[in-house]
């Protein structure tokens, strides 16, 4: 830890060490004067270090990492923190509060002791929610369970959103992480798509509004030190993927506008912009048939970044692409993912390196490679005053977040504040509440019934009723299920659930055959619509939640708690209705099973 000195009674951290108050080490003047002074010390690698934004992983003991860890690939963390100089990590591990604020210390230490002291950013992924995929959300490490972004949709609360967000903040900084990779401000337009779980649904009104709040609640009145930065993604929105295929991987780089509604899509990011997000990331996708627009990802193409978002919309923040534009990755196994570049495929990463930069991106997202930058800077095919551009907006950011004071926690708060007991009960309370009562049926259930279940822990519904082992012996039946997909083969387009959205044949008339023998209530986890018009049929009360614990279920089902949320989507009546539907038009299949809404207000 470096030392604090005085300086007519101005306390500062002396981050170059050499005993004197340089104009970046003092708290008095304003972040453009201190990042100009920074700057002007700075090598050309040392910025290109700030280019990069790389992923990182955690010991379990919050030791540093340095070594390939786990499936998906890492940056040995000193080596890229001493020798490349980067200062942007982004968190990929589910660690313990005490270890990971012990671990973010280590990690700022490593940064002071560098030759101009600067501190590290650390970013992460969304760590509240339901979903397990590690490329789009991180294990909780014990921060408070919440519905995902869906089940705000549902409720459509925007205070609840916002303290959703300030719970986000207080977990995030209590372990170090300032800046959030989230909110996604995508609508929910082509059901089959893989991510609709991190998105507030399908109605643009909704979207915008609640995006808004919660860039409100993680950046708090203004960006300073109490803040978590917000990074709103994918710009310009990534809903309308060509058969619902993500553009993570090669199966599915198109994103397609049928219904030609690119601008209700790309507008949806207009309230988070003016709320004050810290960043934006644009997606993997390449736009096909899109006048002015360039069939490139988004992040290649100029008009999309220098043009409509920074000339367009005023947004002169940090953009920094989704992960792993320039570079393949090799997996664990041996398995190569191909960068997304789509395309640009036939160009290499110092060519890719070059195009983002002209199209006025900041950081290249889960890169660890400063090389390429210092080398387009030698050739002299990118001037230093280029990289003065991006990395000045990561400085600048780093200063409002008030890391060059003081970047380091408190290893007892972190544990303290992390899944605190208030926070866990607000959690519990949304996940009631983001409910649907798709047809309620025969609830509520009445309490000590005798009750069958699947896909339900029988140690947390013997607190209800009393189990039996068949259905037979039942008065009613519980089952729990989760939105049908079709699994891929291989990794790491397995972790994503796409494709098709009903139940193979087998499973749907098993739950048939259940409800024709007991009175059943079916629960579905809706992570994205699904086309379940048999089961409505079927069953005697159908529910959907959107992220929640056995133990919110049964307290809706047994009338403890109410469901008061409305379809954040619509739920489609066949698979060929979905085939036959734009991917760009939020509902509008043809004669849906439940609304978009459902239950209306009565």
């Amino acid at each position: 830890m470096l030392p604090v000195l005085d300086d007519n009674g101005v306390a500062f951290r002396d981050l170059d060490g050499d005993g004197v108050m340089a104009p970046y080490e003092d708290p008095r003047r304003p972040a453009e004067e201190r990042v100009r002074d920074l700057l002007s010390r700075m090598t050309v690698v040392e910025k290109a270090g700030l280019l990069c934004h790389a992923p990182v992983s955690v010991a379990p003991d919050g030791g540093l990492v340095d070594a390939p860890a786990g499936l998906l690939p890492t940056a040995p963390t000193t080596s890229v923190l001493r020798d490349g100089h980067l200062r942007c990590l982004s968190l990929m591990a589910p660690v313990a509060a005490g270890p990971l604020a012990r671990w973010h210390n280590r990690v700022q230490d490593v940064a002071a002791h560098s030759r101009l002291g600067i501190p590290v950013l650390l970013s992460s992924d969304p760590r509240h929610s339901a979903t397990e995929n590690p490329l789009t959300s991180v294990a909780s490490g014990g921060c408070s369970r919440w519905p995902e972004p869906l089940g705000f949709g549902a409720l459509d609360d925007e205070e609840l959103v916002r303290a959703f967000a300030r719970t986000v903040r207080a977990e995030y900084t209590a372990v170090g992480i300032r800046l959030a990779l989230h909110p996604m401000a995508d609508l929910a337009s082509e059901p089959r798509w893989a991510r609709i779980s991190g998105t507030f649904g399908a109605d643009p009104d909704v979207v915008a509004r609640l995006a808004a709040a919660y860039v409100e609640g993680l950046q708090g009145p203004a960006l300073g030190p109490g803040s978590v930065a917000a990074m709103v993604k994918h710009w310009p929105g990534a809903g309308p993927q060509a058969g619902g295929l993500d553009a993570h991987f090669a199966s599915g780089p198109d994103q397609v506008y049928p219904a030609g509604r690119y601008e209700l899509h790309r507008d949806r990011f207009r309230p988070a912009l003016r709320a004050g997000a810290a960043a934006v990331m644009p997606y993997y996708g390449r736009p096909v048939g899109v006048p002015g627009l360039r069939e490139v990802g988004f992040a290649f193409d100029p008009e999309v970044v220098a043009g409509q978002l920074r000339r367009g919309e005023g947004f002169d923040g940090l953009v920094c692409t989704d992960f792993g534009l320039l570079t393949d990755s090799v997996l664990a196994d041996g398995t190569v993912w191909p960068a997304r570049a789509w395309g640009v495929e036939h160009l290499d990463r110092t060519e890719r390196a070059l195009l983002l930069l002209d199209a006025g991106v900041d950081q290249f997202g889960g890169e660890w490679c400063p090389e390429v930058i210092t080398g387009l800077v030698a050739a002299g095919r990118v001037p230093e005053a280029r990289l003065d551009e991006s990395a000045g907006r990561v400085l600048t950011l780093m200063v409002h977040l008030g890391l060059f004071e003081n970047p380091y926690v408190s290893e007892e708060t972190a544990v303290c504040t992390v899944g605190q007991a208030d926070f866990a009960a607000a959690g519990a309370a949304a996940q009631r509440r983001s409910m649907v009562l798709l047809d309620s049926g025969i609830l509520p259930l009445a309490e000590g019934i005798r009750l069958y279940v699947e896909g339900v822990d029988p140690a947390v519904a013997v607190r209800y009723a009393s189990l039996v082992d068949t259905p037979a012996a039942a008065d009613a039946a519980l089952v729990r299920i989760g939105t049908p997909y079709e699994a891929a083969r291989q990794l790491p387009e397995a972790f994503f659930h796409q494709g098709r959205l009903d139940l193979p044949d087998d499973r749907r008339d098993q739950l048939v055959s259940l409800a024709a023998t007991v009175p059943t209530v079916v629960d579905v986890f809706l992570e994205r619509p699904a086309v379940l018009p048999e089961i409505a049929s079927a069953a005697d009360a159908l529910l959907a939640d959107f992220g929640a614990s056995d133990e919110a279920v049964l307290d809706v089902v047994f009338g403890r708690a109410r469901a008061e949320g409305r379809l954040p989507f619509e739920l489609p009546r066949s698979m060929a209705a979905v085939e036959a539907h734009p991917e760009d038009l939020p509902g509008g299949t043809a004669d849906p099973l439940f609304p978009l809404g459902h239950p209306q207000k009565g």
